[in-house]
C-alpha cells in the first residue's frame, strides 16, 4: 500500500476572488479530478461502500496514481435520509470514513449532495413532499453532511445539488426528476411550479435555504452548485444560479461541459459566459462528443479562465480497461490515459499542500 500522503491544507479563494490558494501557503491551486459517480457496472458508491469498503480504498488510491487532487462524489438523499426529519446514521459514520481515507491518500473532496440517481431508490415519501418540505428535508441533509466534514481539510467544497432545474413559466410540472441518461437520472427540479414567482426569486430562495444549512455546521469550506450551461443550447441564456439576486452564497463557479466535435467555440463560449469573476471550475467534462485531440485543445483554451476540471472514474485502471476487449473500456481507456498524460501539466508542483 502507498504511504500516506502529507497532510492537505484547505483550499480557500483568493483575496481577489479570482482563484483557489492554499490557506497555508497562499500559492495558487488548480484542481485536476475525476468524478466517482458510480462503477464500471453502474452501481452507486452507497452501494457497496459497506460490504467492499476495500474496493473504495483502492479505487482512491487509483484515482491518485492518476495524477489526480480531487474527487467528486455524488450522495443519494434517500440513502441519507430515512425519513422527512430522520438522518441515516450509518451513512454520516460511513462517509465521515471517506473522508478520513481522502485525507490519508491526499485527495481533496467534492461533496455533491441530493443525488437521486436510480429513480426506483428514491423514498415514496420525499417525492410526495411539497417544496417547502422538500426542501427543508434537503437542509436536514446537508446539515448532516457538513457537520461530519466541516473539520476536515480535505473538502474542497460542498455542490448542493447535481444540475438543478426550474420548471417553465406558466407551466406545472408532476415529476422533480428530468430525463434518464444511461439508467440515471442526474437532472432534478427544485420546484414543479413557480407559482408566479421568478425564477430567480425561487432559484434564490432554494440556494439561501440550502447554504444557511451547510453554515449553521461548516462556516469555512466552499459551496457551489453544478450547472448545464444552457448558453450551449440556447445563444443568448444566461446564468440563473450564479446571477446577483440569486449566487451570492456561493463562492465559485461550476459548470458541466462536453464539447463536441467542430462546436468547440461553443463550448468556450460557455466557459467564458460563465467566467463571472469568481473561481471557475469545469466540473464535468469528457470527450463524450469529440475525439481526445479536440478536448485536449478545449482544455488548453479554457485554461485562462478556469481553476479546475473534472473528468470521470469507473472502479477500473487504464490496464484494466486496456485488457477488456468491448468500446466502452476501450473508449475509458483512452480517457484514463490522456488524464494520466495530462495530470503534470495541469498540476506539475504539490502546490496545494
Amino acid at each position: 500500500m502507498p504511504a500516506e500522503a502529507p497532510s492537505l491544507q484547505r483550499i480557500v479563494v483568493s483575496q481577489d476572488g479570482r482563484h483557489f490558494v492554499g490557506e497555508r501557503t497562499g500559492q495558487r491551486v488548480v484542481i485536476w479530478g475525476v468524478n466517482y459517480d458510480h462503477d464500471h457496472e453502474g452501481r452507486l458508491l452507497e452501494d457497496y461502500w459497506y460490504d467492499q469498503w476495500p474496493i473504495v480504498v483502492e479505487d482512491f488510491h487509483e484515482i491518485k496514481a492518476l495524477g489526480a487532487n480531487a474527487v467528486r462524489v455524488h450522495l443519494q438523499v434517500g440513502r441519507f435520509m430515512i425519513g422527512p426529519d430522520a438522518v441515516n446514521e450509518r451513512a454520516i459514520q460511513q462517509l465521515a470514513r471517506l473522508v478520513k481515507l481522502a485525507e490519508r491518500i491526499g485527495l481533496y473532496l467534492d461533496i455533491t449532495g441530493l443525488g437521486c440517481y436510480h429513480k426506483a431508490d428514491v423514498p415514496a415519501w420525499y417525492d410526495t413532499l411539497s417544496e417547502h418540505d422538500r426542501w427543508e428535508v434537503q437542509a436536514t441533509f446537508w446539515q448532516a453532511v457538513a457537520g461530519v466534514c466541516a473539520d476536515s481539510p480535505t473538502i474542497f467544497c460542498y455542490d448542493l445539488m447535481n444540475e438543478p432545474i426550474l420548471p417553465g413559466r406558466n407551466k406545472v410540472e408532476t415529476d422533480w426528476l428530468a430525463g434518464e441518461f444511461g439508467g440515471k437520472h442526474f437532472v432534478q427540479r427544485i420546484s414543479l411550479d413557480l407559482a408566479g414567482r421568478t425564477r430567480q426569486q425561487v432559484a434564490g430562495a432554494w440556494v439561501n435555504r440550502l447554504t444557511k444549512a451547510i453554515r449553521s455546521r461548516d462556516k469555512r469550506h466552499m459551496i457551489t452548485v453544478g450547472v448545464i450551461p444552457w448558453v450551449m443550447t440556447f445563444p443568448g441564456a444566461r446564468p440563473l444560479f450564479y446571477d446577483d439576486a440569486v449566487g451570492a452564497g456561493l463562492d465559485f463557479v461550476s459548470i458541466h461541459v462536453y464539447p463536441r466535435k467542430g462546436e468547440l467555440d461553443s463550448a468556450l463560449n460557455a466557459v467564458k459566459v460563465f467566467d463571472l469573476g469568481k473561481p471557475l471550475v469545469i466540473e464535468e467534462c469528457a470527450p463524450l462528443y469529440c475525439g481526445r485531440e479536440a478536448f485536449d485543445r478545449f482544455v488548453d483554451a479554457s485554461r485562462d479562465r478556469a481553476d479546475g476540471y473534472f473528468g470521470f472514474y469507473w472502479g477500473r485502471t487504464l490496464a484494466e480497461c486496456r485488457a477488456d476487449n468491448t468500446l466502452r473500456s476501450g473508449i475509458m481507456a483512452d480517457w484514463l490515459d490522456y488524464f494520466q498524460t495530462k495530470s503534470p501539466q495541469m498540476i506539475p508542483a504539490e502546490d496545494s499542500r
